[in-house]
């Protein structure tokens, strides 16, 4: 905050922000005819799109007192975007400027008042969020003058030429140093104390309490050979401070850290042993980075899960940060003579020993297993390379400068290279550990800090983009010699330097990074050529405005690798490439894998260090196309093609110079249940935020890997949540550790998850989403012979089996489960001969016996048998449904069998395999023959997750007990999803996690947790005392969709507490019942429309295939919007709602959009005002309040005030602009202009 005082006296506290698109009409209102001459006529929109950084300076009411853009080439066609250095470099040899250095000003706008400070203000803010920057250019006609504002801090350096018109520019110059200057670094002195005292009392009071008041001044003191204390002044007043020494724990560090990137922060030795002998290799995994030849390189594996249960066996645990994507590069060869570099002499800087790091320091991606035994560690004999930094503090006005450090602290120690620092993994990441490489700990790493790395050489300034040349190929050939698609880089360089063009003649561009004459990144782009696809089926819309956005302007990377010394230049590397390569935005694709080999495609694409700098785009919903019935008004090819599915991420102008909050807090999700995911999801797409420690612990890994190969036909239902697409959609893999394991134990007090009884996961916070499982159901033990029934049997429903489980008894949870039941019927011939018993009352039954039909299970095998009920309310609810269902069972062949107790396997004997099941009834038992027995009884907790919960002391009462806010008895610990139930102090047992949407619960629990990490986020207010002790309600609805018989089947329903159908249609103010079609035809489609006229549910069940993403759209609309629906069917024009939402009217109701729509037309009524008349909303309360006394019925009156006024011009509006702007997915509605 910063207070303006204009020249007549008035005052105005003001800060700066980015500026945003809502910016732009005040930004305009700013413009003045002076400013058109300064700068141009402007499309401030197209400015803002193409710009490099946007500021925009408000007053304390949010109201616009200035603004000013920035681009990285010059403006008024002075020189063209990719070749403007040596031009202005001629106008002063003094001005060592650069496009790592520099930006031009395209754009100043101020209220007139105060435009002097905010100038100012601008220009600090701007050079203290880009460190790099040290000088701004401003270009105006030279027979301009610059006006009393902008002559406050440019200054004129000389002229230059216009490149397509006879006329003269002056260029002026601001220099960093006039606004936000390099700090001065020099060594500590005792004096200094008192400055520096209050910065650190500021920050923590605990070195004071530790080692008394004048810990500092003994610090400063104490300084020698291996120990130095430095500080940064400003006048002659030190506002910083960093104490370093020579003194690290190798073997500490060596124990808990991969460092054979760094060659272990040791010097050459010829005893080193930096890698396993070929042997051991060859023993090594997947995942696993092997080290060639004495410079200690490394290859990157597919950082992904592996392809069968073997190759998860052989899997070494090795916890790898960053997304699918860091490369590991080779050996940059030593030889970068001294660089003179702001005023300051690099000592020479070698760095033969630094190897390339498979790691960023904050993205978190690939598969975490249990160590083998043996593992490999390399061993270094050399002397440490390496000094520590052991206590930083800055004043937070300067920090911005942190890095200026680091020149003065590397001359301190001259025979060293690299400097580390060690910090608590909560430690907000601050601006000088943005500049360091975060070390891979090993996963049996105890140490509760993360370590970070900084080599000597990522003080060089002098890197250099270019488009590549012939003699580069030598230099790219040895950075990327130990990257598995090093052949499909250099086709791709080599074909550039041929050609230019792909041979389909897309246009092709390599760069290379450059440092010292020697190459250490290479980047190749091609022009985008599916962009109308991206556009249809990514929410690119929520980072750039697609119509200010030429086709050729968007770039498809391909390839991307730089020397993670140098990973600190990876946002100007990608900012470069766009201006070298006149492109707007760049898209970077991650494919998933697929079973059968190790590169899942040919479109695969090659590992890139730059995924942490991109933002990852959400995939939009799409609308499943009746294209028969729409013909020529159907959406292009281009539109509606389905692909290979692939996540998509995404950087643009705007985003080169846009930080990201790093969150290094060690979140643990247990499960990969449909909350666990749908909570990682919201995680990992919020664009401003990285979360660098994420961590699943899942029994089979991430979900989606289509191991039956069929989205049709599964052995359990869906609820529609996520399929395989929209797991490749996501790529969870490309920021999320993944444990393969069982949650066996939880240690609160250390702070850390036990899996499969061996190994150690730590958290901070832990997320709980284990959900419920079917478990193996106890016999009673029942001895048939003697005729018993039911009633004269002990209910032993909550019983746990803990006999051995046979090898031919399934329990279906998840997709592994169902693949390794199919694969044993497969192998054991099920198909031809033996009976399968599926037992249980659960909607699942259904779908496994029709799964069983579909392989080729004769019906007249499959035994179906139903235990005895526990509610009256049936899996399906719904009598029509039902007899639908069991008739067609019936008709194939399989035997139903009703309230049947499971009383023993084998006649009591031992149970493995299964050869016989007995079951007891309320009349007559019976025994059944059995090659495979499926169980599908009620869904209860893991015994052995429900025995961590209790070792731990959470508590648990029947469920693991939460309140409102996910929170279990441990603030460290959340849980959610079924898993859960409520504290009993909300009075709310019938009501659990259980009732509503996962995927929203999931959401929900995200949004709770991010109030924890996000800035931007209003701080949460607690709830008054009363309304704390409300459950919440979430509105998403439950959605059930299952394959009984041949049917297709989709059930709809609001959350709400189980009732039977029949007591729900009875009550007074039900609703009203819409039906077409008869269930037994299969063509059976039911809408329920509440009292309030709005879709409460929808049940569908059909021998066709139906598109089940659009209905699902239908939920919660008015039945108004959906064409008059009541109405239509009282009056009998609707006689089969398949058809009737085939209609290409309604596809508008099925976009992804319209809800946006909605409420935008919402907000129309709500805030629009036309003179002397309040807003639609407002008439609306004002009649039901009875404030208005009307001659006519309030609906009519509403609508005769609708078409009088504004308000349906402005609606209509609304909705041609949406239908105009969504043209390509909406192609079959009309709009003026095109009849």
């Amino acid at each position: 905050m910063l207070v303006l005082t204009s020249p007549r006296g008035k005052s105005e506290v003001v800060h700066c922000r980015r500026t945003e698109s809502h910016d732009v009409y005040c930004i305009k209102s700013l413009m003045r005819k002076f400013t058109q001459k300064l700068f141009g006529r402007l499309n401030v929109i197209y400015l803002l799109e193409k710009a490099n950084l946007a500021v925009t300076l408000c007053n304390d009411k949010e109201e616009i007192m200035a603004q000013a853009t920035f681009v990285d080439y010059p403006n008024w066609n002075v020189a063209k975007q990719d070749d403007w250095v040596s031009l202005f470099r001629e106008l002063d040899s003094k001005i060592p400027c650069t496009p790592l250095n520099t930006l031009f000003m395209h754009l100043f706008v101020a209220v007139d008042e105060y435009s002097i400070g905010c100038c100012k203000e601008i220009i600090r803010t701007v050079f203290k969020a880009v460190p790099e920057l040290h000088f701004i250019f401003l270009i105006v006609p030279a027979y301009m003058s610059l006006g009393s504002t902008l002559i406050t801090v440019f200054t004129q350096v000389g002229s230059i030429p216009n490149l397509t018109f006879e006329e003269d520019f002056a260029v002026y110059i601001c220099h960093r140093h006039n606004h936000y200057p390099q700090l001065h670094i020099r060594r500590a002195r005792v004096e200094d104390h008192d400055d520096l005292m209050p910065i650190f009392m500021h920050h923590d009071t605990i070195l004071r309490e530790t080692y008394g008041e004048y810990f500092l001044a003994e610090l400063i003191e104490a300084q020698d050979e291996e120990n130095h204390a430095v500080v940064c002044e400003v006048e002659g007043i030190a506002v910083g401070f960093m104490s370093v020494c020579s003194r690290v724990n190798m073997e500490l560090l060596h124990k808990c850290f991969d460092l054979g990137p760094f060659h272990g922060l040791c010097s050459p030795h010829p005893e080193d042993v930096p890698e396993p002998s070929r042997e051991l290799s060859d023993q090594g995994s997947e995942d696993t980075a092997l080290r060639t030849g004495s410079q200690v390189s490394q290859t990157l594996e597919e950082l992904q899960e592996p392809d069968s249960p073997e190759a998860k066996e052989s899997i070494q645990a090795k916890p790898v940060e960053e997304a699918v994507t860091e490369e590991l590069l080779s050996v940059v060869q030593s030889g970068y003579a001294s660089e003179v570099e702001n005023m300051e002499k690099l000592s020479e800087v070698s760095i033969a020993e630094v190897i390339d790091y498979d790691v960023n320091t904050e993205g978190s991606v690939s598969t975490l297993l249990p160590e083998k035994k043996g593992n490999f560690r390399p061993s270094y004999r050399g002397t440490p390379a390496a000094f520590c930094i052991q206590l930083f503090c800055i004043e937070e006005k300067y920090e911005a400068r942190s890095l200026d450090f680091m020149n003065f602290v590397f001359s301190l120690f001259p025979d060293k290279n690299f400097c580390i620092i060690s910090l608590p993994h909560l430690t907000p990441e601050f601006v000088l550990i943005q500049n360091f490489v975060k070390a891979i700990p090993f996963n049996n790493c105890t140490l509760e800090q993360d370590l970070y790395v900084f080599h000597r050489a990522g003080l060089l300034k002098s890197i250099n983009i270019r488009l590549a040349t012939n003699l580069d190929t030598p230099g790219v050939e040895n950075l990327v010699s130990t990257l598995m698609l090093n052949k499909s880089i250099l086709n791709d360089l080599n074909q550039y330097n041929a050609a230019h063009r792909d041979p389909d003649g897309t246009s092709l561009q390599a760069f290379v990074a450059e440092v010292a004459e020697q190459i250490v990144g290479i980047a190749v782009i091609r022009n985008e050529m599916d962009i109308e696809y991206i556009r249809s089926h990514y929410n690119i819309e929520d980072f750039i405005y697609f119509s200010h956005h030429q086709r050729e302007e968007h770039g498809h990377l391909y390839h991307f690798a730089l020397n993670p010394i140098f990973r600190h230049y990876t946002k100007f590397f990608l900012k470069e490439i766009l201006r070298l390569g006149f492109k707007s935005c760049l898209y970077y694709p991650v494919y998933p894998h697929l079973r059968e080999g190790k590169f899942q495609n040919p479109y695969a694409h090659s590992l890139t260090s730059a995924l942490h700098y991109l933002v990852p785009v959400r995939p939009r919903r799409q609308i499943v196309y009746p294209l028969e019935k729409l013909g020529i008004n159907a959406p292009s090819k281009e539109v509606s093609k389905d692909p290979l599915s692939f996540a998509l991420n995404h950087t643009n102008r705007k985003l080169t110079l846009e930080p990201k909050i790093t969150v290094s807090a060690k979140i643990v999700v247990v499960g990969a249940s449909n909350v666990g995911i749908s909570f990682l999801e919201t995680l990992v797409f919020c664009p401003h935020l990285k979360f660098s420690n994420l961590t699943l612990i899942s029994t089979h890994g991430l979900p989606g890997k289509n191991l039956l190969g069929t989205e049709q036909r599964r052995f359990l239902a869906s609820d529609h949540c996520f399929n395989d697409k929209d797991y490749a959609l996501m790529s969870l893999c490309s920021w999320v550790n993944v444990v393969v394991g069982r949650m066996t134990g939880i240690d609160r007090a250390a702070k850390h998850v036990v899996v499969s009884e061996e190994e150690i996961v730590p958290y901070d916070h832990l997320i709980l989403c284990t959900g419920q499982q079917y478990q193996v159901p106890c016999p009673t033990g029942a001895d048939i012979t003697k005729h018993l029934t039911n009633r004269e049997i002990p209910d032993n429903s909550k019983q746990q089996y803990t006999g051995k489980v046979p090898c031919n008894h399934f329990t279906l949870n998840d997709e592994e489960d169902c693949f390794k039941a199919l694969t044993w019927i497969k192998n054991n011939s099920i198909t031809t001969e033996g009976n399968v018993i599926v037992y249980g009352n659960t909607i699942d039954v259904y779908t496994t016996v029709e799964m069983l039909l579909h392989i080729g299970v004769r019906g007249s095998s499959i035994h179906l048998v139903h235990p005895p009920p526990t509610s009256n309310i049936t899996c399906i609810n719904n009598y029509s449904v039902e007899n639908a269902v069991e008739n067609a069972l019936r008709e194939a062949g399989v035997t139903i069998y009703r309230d049947a107790l499971l009383a023993q396997w084998n006649n009591g004997e031992s149970p493995d395999p299964i050869q016989s099941a007995s079951f007891t009834t309320p009349t007559k038992p019976f025994r059944l023959q059995c090659s495979m027995f499926f169980s599908f009884c009620e869904k209860n907790v893991d015994y052995e997750t429900f025995k961590a919960f209790n070792d731990a002391c959470l508590v648990y009462d029947g469920r693991l007990v939460i309140d409102t806010n996910f929170h279990t008895n441990d603030i460290a610990i959340r849980a959610a999803g079924s898993l859960t139930k409520f504290s009993n102090r909300y009075y709310s047992k019938d009501w659990t996690h259980s009732s509503f949407s996962s995927k929203e619960i999931g959401f929900q629990l995200a949004a709770a947790m991010l109030n924890l990490f996000d800035p931007t986020l209003e701080p949460v207010t607690e709830p008054p005392a009363d309304l704390d002790r409300l459950i919440p309600m979430y509105k998403g609805a439950k959605i059930q969709g299952i394959l009984p018989g041949h049917y297709h089947y989709l059930h709809i329903a609001k959350p709400a507490i189980p009732t039977p159908l029949e007591v729900q249609m009875a009550q007074p103010d039900s609703g009203i019942e819409i039906v077409t079609g008869n269930a037994q035809d299969g063509n059976y489609f039911r809408i329920h429309v509440n009292k309030y006229k709005m879709v409460e549910t929808i049940t569908c069940l059909s021998k066709e295939p139906f598109p089940a993403s659009n209905y699902i759209c239908l939920f919660g609309q008015h039945e108004q919007v959906l064409n008059n629906l009541c109405e239509r069917y009282d009056t009998s024009l609707i006689s089969d709602l398949y058809s009737y939402f085939s209609e290409s009217w309604c596809m508008a109701l099925f976009h992804d959009r319209f809800i946006d729509l909605r409420k935008e037309l919402r907000q129309i009524l709500a805030s629009k005002e036309e003179e002397d008349l309040p807003t639609i909303e407002k008439l609306a309360h004002q009649i039901e309040d009875e404030e208005i006394s009307l001659n006519e019925k309030p609906r009519k009156y509403l609508q005769r005030v609708f078409q009088e006024t504004i308000y349906k011009t402005l609606v209509e509006k609304s909705i041609l602009d949406y239908l105009h702007y969504n043209h390509y997915h909406l192609p079959m509605y009309a709009w003026p202009g095109i009849i």
